[in-house]
C-alpha cells in the first residue's frame, strides 16, 4: 500500500468522521432524552434550580429534559458521573460552586479536573446563603446566637448538605470569625439536612436561601442573616452577616450546566442558546427570583473563566479553615 493511498483513507477517514459530528450536532437532541445530572440529593436549592430551568429547556429543545438525582462526596459521585459520560450532549450536570470550586480545594484526590473534564455550557444563577435556624433554638439573632453558642461549647450543632459543600463552609467560617465552637452535622443533601433542622434536630444551616426561602416564610424557621454582602431583596427586613455583627463574613453560590469535555461546540452551542432562553423567559425568571436566586445568563467561555476565578479565590477561604478530606 503507497504512502499516498494511506494517506487518502486517513483523510477520508477524517472527513466522515467531521461529516458525522456535523449531522449529530444538527440533529441535536432528537434521539433521545437528555439527562440532567443534579449531584445532591432531591429538594435543594441545586435540584429545585434543575427542575425549574430543566422544564423550560425541554419545551424549548422539544426534547426532554430528565432531572437524575445522583448524590455522594459533597457532589462529586454525581459531577463523575458527567465528566466520564458519552460527550454527545445527551448527559449534562447542574454545576454549583461546590463541584467545581470548593471540592478541589478541599478533596486531596479527586476523580476529575474541574476545568480540563468538562465543557462549560452556561451560569445560570447566583444564589445568596441564610443562617437558618430551627425555632427551638434559644436565641433571637445572631448576637444572642453567638452568646450562647460561646456559654455552651460544642453543644449545639449544625447541619450541612455533605462534607465541604457551602453548607460545611459556612458554618467552619462562622465558628472561625466568632470564636464559637458547634457541631458539624453532614447529610446527603439539603432537602435533608434542612428537615432536621426544621423538626429541630440541628440547631442551624448555613442553607442556600432558595431552599430555606419558603419554610422561613411559612414560619418553620427563622431567618437570621443574609450572607451577602447587600441584603435580599426577597427577604429586605433581613440584615446581613455584617449588618449582624460579623463584618467581612460573606459566601454564596451558584448554579451552571456543564456537558463532558469533547462535547461538540456546535452542540454545547444548541444547549448555551436554549439555557440563556430558559433563564430569560418571563416566568422562569420570576420563578428564581421568587426563590431568592438571581437569574444569570453567559456563554460558554465567560462560565469558563467564571470557574477559573472561583477556585484560585476558594482555594485560600478552603486552606484558612482547615477542612480537608481525602
Amino acid at each position: 500500500m503507497t504512502k499516498t493511498f494511506t494517506r487518502r483513507i486517513v483523510m477520508a477517514g477524517a472527513a466522515l468522521a467531521m461529516m458525522a459530528g456535523a449531522s449529530q450536532a444538527q440533529n441535536f437532541p432528537s434521539a433521545k432524552p437528555i439527562t440532567l445530572v443534579v449531584p445532591f440529593a432531591a429538594g435543594g436549592s441545586t435540584d429545585i434550580v434543575a427542575r425549574i430551568i430543566g422544564q423550560k429547556m425541554s419545551e424549548l429543545l422539544g426534547q426532554n429534559v430528565i432531572i437524575e438525582n445522583v448524590a455522594g462526596a459533597g457532589g462529586n459521585v454525581g459531577t463523575n458521573r458527567v465528566a466520564k459520560a458519552t460527550p454527545d450532549g445527551y448527559t449534562i450536570l447542574m454545576g454549583t460552586i461546590s463541584t467545581h470550586a470548593i471540592n478541589p480545594a478541599v478533596f486531596k484526590k479527586m476523580p476529575h479536573d474541574p476545568v480540563k473534564d468538562f465543557a462549560p455550557i452556561s451560569l445560570l444563577a447566583l444564589v445568596p446563603s441564610v443562617l437558618t435556624v430551627s425555632n427551638d433554638f434559644p436565641a433571637k439573632d445572631v448576637k444572642e446566637m453567638i452568646a450562647r453558642l460561646k456559654a455552651e461549647p460544642d453543644k449545639h450543632s449544625y447541619a450541612s448538605s455533605g462534607v465541604a459543600t457551602p453548607q460545611h463552609l459556612g458554618g467552619e467560617l462562622f465558628k472561625s470569625m466568632t470564636g464559637t465552637q458547634m457541631q458539624h452535622i453532614p447529610y446527603r443533601g439539603g432537602g435533608p439536612a434542612l428537615q432536621d433542622v426544621v423538626a429541630g434536630k440541628v440547631a442551624m444551616i448555613f442553607d442556600n436561601l432558595p431552599s430555606s426561602a419558603e419554610m422561613i416564610r411559612a414560619g418553620k424557621v427563622r431567618g437570621f442573616a443574609i450572607t451577602t454582602t447587600k441584603r435580599s431583596p426577597a427577604f429586605p427586613d433581613m440584615p446581613t452577616m455584617a449588618e449582624a455583627g460579623i463584618p467581612g463574613y460573606e459566601i454564596y453560590s451558584w448554579n451552571a450546566l456543564f456537558a463532558p469535555a469533547g462535547t461538540p461546540k456546535d452542540v454545547v452551542a444548541k444547549l448555551n442558546e436554549a439555557a440563556n432562553k430558559a433563564v430569560q423567559d418571563p416566568a422562569v425568571s420570576k420563578k428564581l427570583s421568587d426563590l431568592s436566586a438571581v437569574p444569570t445568563t453567559s456563554t460558554p467561555d465567560e462560565l469558563g473563566e467564571h470557574v477559573k476565578k472561583e477556585l484560585a479565590k476558594w482555594g485560600p477561604i478552603v486552606k484558612s479553615t482547615g477542612a480537608s478530606l481525602d
